[in-house]
């Protein structure tokens, strides 16, 4: 069998739990036998286009031209049985499912977030959960919001985006959906069950778990949906050392807050953003691992790596987070329950 895995690469300074999965799965799917083919983007790229690229990137979620290119060369070279589809933005387009389908080629998705509705991907906005956007053509709470990467230009271009691709996303043949949660959320979306499939991700068994370790850690993007800032507001509640110590470790917009109470408190270290092996020693050092989110959080990577690690977790009852602790009643998405 022969598969085409694409996906657009979260950079790398920030940790991507679904990065980490698509390397596992070709991994998996390559010593499994199977002839994978990766087209792979990567947002890093950006920085070093030349001029006449980055003049194309405002169109590129809406319509990648070199990607289509390079995807239908491949396919026509390769004629691939199926291709597996992550993360489409910004650098492949959800066009890959047209082009892929034009070239009689199936189209699976795995469904890592919400982003066939929200322009944030999160189904959260200014420190709460939020689905002004379900059920609308046009996200234009999105817009107003200034939701997609606080920019209400780069807004309006993805609600745009969105509604441009419903009929693509419709189209693909099979999705994947993690939890039952997402299953749901497709449901709602208009993708009839015959085409969902549930099943969540899994990494390489890492072996014989060490001897836990000390204290708390976070691992994770520092972002306010990632809930580091209702964590260390906890520790800040408690006298110095009374929690026990805490290692943060990631990188995002809040890293300013997490190294200012770094400096200020015995009791919190800043590890900064951590390599794969950074991030096995930081599950060795640790004794639990804290799952913070604030919005409905699909299926932290963190978790099954501190699962498979031996460490025990700490999480909020949000998302796919008490499925995986081994919770018995998941909490739904609201309004996609």
């Amino acid at each position: 069998m022969r598969i085409v895995v694409a996906h657009n690469r979260y950079r790398e300074a920030q940790p991507s739990g679904e990065n980490t999965i698509v390397d596992a799965e070709i991994a998996q799917l390559t010593a499994a036998g199977v002839e994978v083919l990766p087209f792979l983007r990567s947002s890093d790229e950006i920085a070093s286009m030349p001029k006449s690229a980055k003049a194309l990137l405002p169109i590129s979620p809406i319509y990648a031209p070199r990607a289509q290119q390079d995807l239908a060369r491949l396919l026509t070279e390769h004629r691939p049985d199926v291709l597996h589809l992550h993360n489409p933005y910004p650098l492949l387009s959800p066009w890959v499912v047209r082009t892929a389908h034009k070239h009689g080629v199936p189209v699976v998705q795995t469904v890592h977030n919400y982003r066939q509705v929200c322009s944030s991907g999160l189904y959260f906005r200014d420190g709460v959960i939020c689905q002004d956007c379900r059920g609308r053509a046009l996200g234009v709470p999105a817009v107003v919001h200034r939701c997609y990467r606080g920019s209400r230009a780069q807004s309006a271009l993805m609600a745009t985006t969105l509604a441009v691709h419903r009929g693509t996303w419709k189209s693909v043949d099979r999705f994947i959906a993690l939890t039952s949660a997402v299953a749901d959320h497709l449901r709602d979306y208009g993708i009839p069950d015959d085409r969902i499939v549930v099943k969540p991700n899994g990494i390489p068994d890492p072996g014989t778990p060490a001897p836990l370790g000390q204290g708390f850690l976070f691992l994770g993007r520092l972002s306010p949906e990632k809930g580091v800032g209702l964590l260390l507001d906890a520790w800040r509640r408690h006298p110095d050392g009374a929690l026990g110590p805490l290692r943060v470790a990631g990188d995002g917009e809040l890293r300013p807050l997490v190294e200012s109470v770094a400096a200020e408190r015995a009791d919190v270290t800043f590890l900064g953003p951590l390599d794969r092996a950074g991030v096995r020693a930081a599950l060795a050092a640790s004794a639990v691992v804290l799952a913070t989110s604030t919005w409905h959080d699909v299926l932290p990577t963190v978790i099954i790596e501190a699962l498979a690690s031996g460490r025990p977790v700490l999480g909020t009852a949000l998302g796919g987070i008490p499925y995986l602790v081994g919770a018995d009643t998941p909490r739904e998405p609201a309004g996609t329950g």
